[in-house]
C-alpha cells in the first residue's frame, strides 16, 4: 500500500505553548485512521496543518507527494477537508452553497451540476436542497460540510468529528459511506469517541499533549479498556491533558 498522507516531524508552537510536538506518521490508501485524543490534545491543530490552514512551526506534511508548505495548492487539490464546525455561508441554500464550492473547485456546467447532485445523494441532502443553511439542524449542517469535502472525489479525506450532531441513523449512514469510500482513499477521522473508531477505522493513533502515545488497531486499543477514559488511564495520562 502506498502512503497518500505523510506527516514528518510536524510541530506547532503558539508562543511558549507547543500544541503539536514532533509528530510523524503515514496513512496508506485503503486505511481509515482514527485520530483520538481529549480536547486540547493537538488533533485539530494537526489536521489544520495537514489541510494547509495552519503553517507548521517545524516539519511538514505531504498529500499524494505534494508538500503542504512548498506546494499548497497542488496538495489541496488532492484533499477533501471537513473542519471542526464546518463553516458555510448560512444565507445560501444547500444546492447554492455546493454549487459555489463546485465552481471554486473548477467545475462548470453539467459536470458541476452532476457533482453537486452526487454529493447530495451520498449525504442524503436532496430533501433540503433548497433550504437556507441557517435553517438546518446541526446534523444537516454537518452533512452539508461533508458533502462539500466529497465534491471533487479526492484521494485523501480529513474529517474532523464527521458525525458530530448526527442522530443514530445519520451516524450509521455516514459510517457506511466512509466504509464504501475507504478502499480507494486514505481517510483520517478526528474524534474523542472510541466507539467511532471501533465502528469504521482500521487503525487508531492516540495523541495527548501534542505527542503520539499509541498507534494500534482499534481492537488492540479496546483491549486496554471499555471506554476512551479507560484507554487514557491505562496510558497513565490524565484525561484532561492538553
Amino acid at each position: 500500500m502506498s502512503a497518500l498522507i505523510e506527516i514528518d516531524r510536524l510541530t506547532k508552537r503558539f508562543g511558549g505553548f507547543t500544541a503539536v510536538d514532533d509528530v510523524s506518521f503515514t496513512v496508506a490508501r485503503g486505511e481509515v485512521l482514527g485520530f483520538l485524543g481529549p480536547n486540547g490534545a493537538g488533533k485539530s491543530t494537526t489536521m489544520k496543518m495537514l489541510a494547509g490552514f495552519v503553517t507548521p512551526s517545524a516539519g511538514t506534511a505531504r498529500i499524494c507527494g505534494q508538500d503542504v508548505v512548498d506546494r499548497p495548492v497542488a496538495a489541496k487539490r488532492q484533499l477533501g477537508y471537513l473542519p471542526e464546525g464546518a463553516p458555510t455561508y448560512p444565507e445560501m441554500t444547500v444546492a447554492g452553497f455546493l454549487g459555489f464550492a463546485a465552481r471554486i473547485r473548477g467545475f462548470r456546467g453539467s459536470e458541476a451540476a452532476d457533482r453537486v447532485a452526487r454529493a447530495m445523494q451520498l449525504t442524503t441532502l436532496e430533501g433540503v436542497r433548497l433550504q437556507p443553511i441557517e435553517t438546518l439542524s446541526k446534523g444537516f449542517k454537518r452533512r452539508v460540510g461533508l458533502a462539500q469535502s466529497l465534491l471533487h472525489d479526492p484521494p485523501v479525506l480529513v474529517l474532523d468529528e464527521p458525525t458530530d450532531g448526527l442522530d443514530p441513523n445519520q451516524k450509521h449512514e455516514v459510517r457506511r459511506l466512509i466504509e464504501q469510500m475507504a478502499p480507494a482513499k486514505a481517510i483520517v477521522i478526528s474524534t474523542h469517541i472510541l466507539e467511532e473508531v471501533s465502528a469504521i477505522c482500521t487503525r487508531a493513533i492516540v495523541i495527548a499533549r501534542g505527542k503520539i502515545l499509541a498507534d494500534a488497531t482499534p481492537a488492540e486499543l479496546s483491549r486496554r479498556g471499555a471506554s476512551l477514559d479507560q484507554v487514557f488511564r491505562d496510558l497513565t495520562l490524565p484525561k484532561d491533558a492538553a
